[in-house]
């Protein structure tokens, strides 16, 4: 049995029995009273449980004097955190790890560190130097990541929860236009390494998406949010290919050679694709989009390795970049 199991056991056993002697934790527990003692400790000192000795029922109970003397009889006690067995809770550091990974500049791990200062107590002191060899061993790599100030994240994110508006000086990128925006957000999106805020614009009257690290100023209103409703938000913003919503829906057929189909067959380029293999050993994967922006970016990627069979526009797109991509070459 784990410490953490023999902590939640201890709590258990005296919260339902009202008491327990020395003995039956210990033949609960199946443990040495060295042991014991030292769980016992840990609980008083480490976890804060209210746990006494009376030696009138030579037995071990939950105080809570101040209640006692008001004549309320024993408060209900409950060691937070404990339904999580060992296991959880390295699944739960191992998580904490991803997060960070997902902001190099510390803006989610320092919100996150009581939690993680909780779990290290959890796992005792024993457990501190296999949770910093495991945080070694867990590695996150953000390529091409985009950084956002934090105060500009931690304000999306105070607007978000509070269910306030954003005033904000925001740059489009491909127009080189910067304007003044004030938006309702919807919710945070964090996709390969870069973070936007999909939100209500009350100047374009409709929802569009915002990359965070475009954001020049923000500052969080008090008028209250104008709330969209999640399915609408996802059949809005969800229905293209990569970070691209809004357009007409349109369906892409790639063809992946024999050479690139094992790893390509395995692999989600968007939650409604379809594929299906072909008898010399090609795939052959079809999928929505309705911008061809970002699809066309990663279908470049794989050069030779695949074909645009549908529809037409798409194939002309990808061959002229090719064709312009062999004359920077063919020019040097």
């Amino acid at each position: 049995m784990t410490k953490t199991a023999r902590l939640y056991k201890i709590e258990m056993l005296i919260r339902n029995r009202g008491q327990v002697s020395f003995a039956q934790l210990l033949e609960a527990l199946e443990v040495s009273p060295a042991t014991l003692k030292r769980d016992l400790e840990y609980l008083r000192d480490q976890m804060g449980a209210p746990i006494e000795y009376d030696r009138y029922i030579n037995g071990y109970r939950f105080s809570n004097p101040g209640q006692r003397a008001a004549g309320q009889g024993m408060a209900r006690h409950e060691l937070p955190g404990l339904w999580f067995s060992e296991r959880e809770l390295y699944s739960l550091l191992m998580a904490h790890q991803l997060l960070s990974g997902l902001d190099a500049d510390g803006m989610l791990s320092r919100h996150l560190q009581p939690l993680l200062d909780r779990i290290h107590e959890m796992l005792g002191p024993g457990g501190e130097n296999d949770t910093q060899a495991l945080m070694k061993r867990v590695k996150i790599i953000s390529a091409l990541r985009r950084p956002v100030p934090v105060e500009c994240f931690e304000r999306m994110g105070e607007a978000l929860m509070r269910r306030k508006r954003l005033q904000m000086r925001y740059l489009t990128r491909t127009r080189g236009e910067v304007s003044d925006r004030q938006v309702s957000p919807q919710r945070l999106v964090h996709y390969r390494s870069t973070w936007y805020l999909d939100a209500w614009c009350h100047q374009r009257e409709r929802l569009l998406r915002f990359a965070l690290d475009a954001v020049q100023e923000a500052s969080v209103l008090d008028t209250r949010a104008k709330d969209v409703a999640m399915r609408q938000v996802e059949a809005e913003m969800d229905a293209g290919y990569g970070i691209y919503a809004g357009g007409v829906r349109q369906t892409a057929l790639l063809r992946f050679a024999p050479r690139a189909a094992p790893w390509i067959s395995r692999e989600e380029w968007h939650p409604e694709q379809q594929g299906r293999w072909l008898p010399d050993g090609s795939w052959e994967l079809e999928l929505p989009y309705v911008d061809e922006t970002e699809l066309v970016m990663d279908i470049l990627r794989q050069g030779e390795q695949v074909e645009v069979m549908a529809p037409a526009s798409l194939r002309q797109t990808v061959k002229r970049r090719l064709v312009a991509a062999l004359q920077t070459y063919q020019s040097s």
